[in-house]
């Protein structure tokens, strides 16, 4: 046999061994599901509430896994995706926000470019939640406090460019106040921090407080920052009802590196799709239930894209790294 034909066999091998582990997706190994915020946060509890139904309409021996990689706002676990191999076998949640804002304020370790969205899953409503024993029952009690002793009460919020803290500075930049922000690396922090009485506030989303008078600390929602009122939270008003024109919803859904094949992308897209849709997984869903807001990836995208030049005018207001 002449050494070009083996040659020719070595590398007709080759290929068909690539073939048949890019076929075996997704029962080669576990995928797993990268989450860039503290367990037992909202983002967290989402990934494991659905983690075992995508598992399921993927079918065959998919096993979905949730790793948490904490820190910078979601930035190291949206990097560890970034970097990850393209082979389907690493799906981040993403979050919304800081996704597109942190590379807004500094050098990031990744580029959302190089990230694409699968599949949104909720449209959470932010919130500015106190304890229950608070004397504070208003967003006007709170603002006109704060003007009165600048910095004089703490709130803290889940990170740097989420939800929480561009409702933040919104609600800064409208009225003029100042007050004592404090981040955490997720909102199951910043919730134990005010549970405990360390913090006077916090902005969150209402997937952490679904039900604030059945927390072991009873808490109250002060204001919502959306266009309209939440459906489940009928009896709390907006800041816009207040007079302080604030709004910012938070996001969250799955993305993949760029470079992983459309094919496998698709099939995610349509097991997130159904998985949403099943029966039992909508029965385990009560803390969020409300807010799933499912939107394919290439839509999502389209919206973060026309939503931009709101989060560069406030990533003017930010100090750059």
């Amino acid at each position: 046999m002449s050494f070009p034909f083996k040659r020719g066999l070595a590398a007709l091998a080759l290929a068909l061994g690539a073939a048949t582990v890019h076929a075996a997706w997704p029962d080669d190994k576990p995928i797993e599901v990268v989450v860039g915020f503290a367990a037992g946060g909202e983002t967290d509890i989402m990934a494991r509430g659905l983690g075992p139904f995508i598992q399921k309409h993927l079918g065959g021996k998919a096993n979905v896994i949730v790793v948490n990689k904490v820190g910078a706002s979601g930035e190291i676990a949206n990097a560890y995706l970034q970097r990850a191999p393209a082979d389907g076998y690493v799906l981040g949640v993403v979050n919304v926000p800081p996704l597109v804002f942190v590379p807004m304020t500094k050098k990031a370790q990744y580029d959302p470019k190089e990230l694409s969205l699968i599949a949104r899953v909720v449209s959470d409503p932010t919130f500015l939640v106190t304890r229950k024993d608070s004397p504070y029952t208003t967003l006007k009690q709170v603002v006109d406090a704060l003007k009165d002793k600048p910095k004089s009460l703490s709130f803290g919020y889940n990170g740097i460019g989420t939800n929480g803290h561009l409702a933040m500075l919104q609600l800064q930049l409208a009225t003029g106040i100042q007050l004592n922000d404090i981040p955490f690396n997720g909102s199951s922090q910043s919730k134990n921090a005010l549970l405990g009485g360390h913090t006077d506030f916090m902005f969150t989303s209402l997937t952490a407080v679904p039900n604030p008078d059945k927390e072991a600390v009873p808490l109250r929602i002060v204001s919502q920052f959306m266009t309209s009122r939440a459906p489940a939270i009928k009896d709390v008003p907006t800041a816009k009802e207040q007079g302080i024109n604030v709004v910012m919803p938070s996001d969250r859904g799955f993305a993949t590196a760029r470079a992983v094949p459309a094919p496998i992308q698709q099939r995610l897209q349509q097991a997130i799709a159904a998985a949403l849709k099943d029966p039992e997984f909508l029965k385990t869903a009560t803390s969020y239930a409300s807010v799933i807001s499912y939107m394919p990836g290439a839509d999502w995208q389209r919206e973060l894209d026309a939503n931009r030049p709101v989060m560069e005018a406030l990533a003017q207001k930010m100090p750059k790294e």
